[in-house]
């Protein structure tokens, strides 16, 4: 489905390029749901032009230009994809949607005091949040929790750990000493055979 954000026509305190040239934020109204109703905000006529088109906030939409052929004046539209919202299945089969600033706390939590910036943890966190959109539109908090650590492994094995204790609940050191040797087996590199 595709949401088409129209911007109010440039003129109008607060708004257009002046808005933006004095700092002010840019304002915009959600038109209606139907691509073929949109209206001109000068003279509500919903017959118009396309003037122009081009690609806007890095290809995640596409600003359009349009002249209304009722009063004249021009004003500019937007579209964008909605996506249809990934669902998380928790253990106890409550559904929820997958919530990326979630997933981020966690990173951030399992990698405090590390050598990991903030802006790695976002690439982390989106990385994941597309391998579980590329499963599908539906995944589980195991498929989850699964994913964060396969990356935390190859990001900070300390990080590595620290999730994996929550994750698959530690009880002792015992536990922390199998999944190091599991870690350790991983990681290590081969010695040549001689």
């Amino acid at each position: 489905m595709v949401t088409l954000m129209r911007s109010l026509p440039e003129g109008v305190p607060g708004v257009g390029p002046q808005a933006a040239r004095q700092g002010l934020p840019q304002v915009r109204a959600r038109a209606t749901s139907s691509l073929h109703s949109v209206r001109c905000p000068w003279c509500l006529a919903d017959d118009d032009r396309v003037v122009d088109s081009r690609t806007a906030e890095e290809g995640a939409s596409i600003r359009r230009r349009r002249e209304c052929l009722g009063c004249g004046r021009r004003y500019n539209t937007f579209e964008r994809i909605d996506e249809i919202p990934l669902i998380v299945v928790k253990r106890s089969g409550l559904r929820q949607p997958f919530d990326l600033a979630k997933l981020i706390d966690g990173l951030r939590s399992a990698t405090k005091n590390r050598p990991v910036s903030d802006a790695q943890l976002e690439v982390l966190a989106r990385e994941i949040e597309d391998e579980l959109r590329y499963e599908g539109w539906e995944t589980t908090s195991e498929q989850v929790g699964l994913a964060v650590l396969e990356r935390l492994r190859v990001v900070d094995e300390v990080a590595y750990l620290r999730f994996a204790s929550v994750y698959k609940g530690f009880e002792d050191v015992d536990d922390f000493r199998r999944e190091v040797g599991l870690l350790d087996k991983t990681t290590a590199p081969k010695r040549p055979e001689g």
